[in-house]
């Protein structure tokens, strides 16, 4: 087994991220750090190392189980990564697609531009 595997391919073989140079993308802006450190996209990980990944709204933090090139299949990922996120980051992105609905009974429409308005006040004023 090889020694080690660059970063940015691991992430997006175990499908935290859709393609290669978003993962990239994620190493250049800053967002996916080991050991508290910003890394380069051409960083090598090893098994048992963390990493912390900031998407938008959460921080998700995993742990490499095994090292892969190559994008699995989503039965497969298990094997190779250890979800270390804490329940409380899950249940934030819960709340924050939960605020984002609204509820309308069937047939009534489309709502009117007051209605809208009065939507985005509540959600906007309801949400802070």
């Amino acid at each position: 087994m090889k020694e080690g595997v660059r970063v940015d391919k691991w992430l997006w073989a175990v499908r935290l991220f859709k393609t290669r140079s978003q993962a990239t993308e994620a190493c250049k802006s800053g967002n996916v750090m080991i050991a508290g450190q910003k890394v380069k996209a051409s960083r090598e990980i090893k098994q048992g190392d963390e990493i912390n990944i900031h998407f938008q709204p959460i921080n998700k933090r995993v742990m490499v189980a095994g090292l892969i090139e190559h994008r699995l299949g989503p039965k497969l990922v298990p094997e190779y990564i250890i979800d270390l996120t804490p329940e409380e980051e899950y249940q934030k992105l819960k709340l924050m697609k939960e605020m984002n609905f609204e509820f309308r009974d069937r047939g009534v429409g489309r709502p009117t531009k007051l209605q809208r308005r009065q939507i985005e006040f509540l959600k906007k004023h309801l949400g802070k």
